[in-house]
């Protein structure tokens, strides 16, 4: 089911009230995998290699820590369809660790085809998370993909160059990436 939401252009969240929820978002926030613009001091932050970064060590790890946060939109049942969702390699995770290993933040999505479809993020430790997407987008470029659907624009995503698209560009974009075979892992 949850696969489908994605190849249908929605995504879920969980409501105030506990009840999951497929949303649609038009427009849609999508970043073109060429236009990353990662600022100076990120960038010194990425090349000094403060954080291990790994790809689906710990996907419930990073998926958990999204979902601790005073308001949130992830619930035990939206945890544990990703989890299941990971564990048929379709949702990956890009984690941030520290200099003694311990998992200080990370971000995790769904790929299907040519797209990915940003799920969240969370960090404990100042730029981690950014780390991740930056590493996350540098991975996406070099495994040919063509689409990095963020959902819904905000502030934090409008600095690295996310734009919002109308939602039918994006519906015929999505469907033009769902037919390329890449591989995330």
């Amino acid at each position: 089911m949850l696969e489908w939401c994605y190849r249908a252009g929605a995504f879920p969240m969980a409501d105030g009230y506990g009840r999951v929820e497929l949303y649609c978002s038009d427009p849609r926030a999508v970043l073109e995998l060429d236009a990353l613009h990662v600022p100076k001091s990120l960038a010194r932050v990425v090349r000094a290699g403060k954080y291990d970064v790994r790809v689906n060590e710990d996907f419930e790890g990073v998926i958990r820590g999204c979902a601790r946060r005073e308001e949130t939109w992830i619930n035990g049942e939206i945890v544990q369809a990703f989890i299941a969702l990971h564990r048929a390699g379709k949702a990956h995770s890009v984690e941030a660790y520290d200099g003694e290993g311990i998992l200080v933040g990370g971000l995790y999505g769904v790929a299907l085809g040519g797209a990915f479809m940003g799920e969240s993020m969370f960090t404990r430790a100042r730029d981690a998370s950014k780390v991740c997407f930056v590493h996350l987008v540098e991975r996406l470029r070099e495994r040919g993909y063509t689409l990095l659907d963020c959902q819904i624009q905000n502030d934090h995503l409008e600095r690295f160059g996310v734009t919002e698209i109308p939602e039918r560009e994006y519906l015929q974009r999505l469907e033009k990436a769902l037919c390329l075979d890449r591989r995330f892992a």
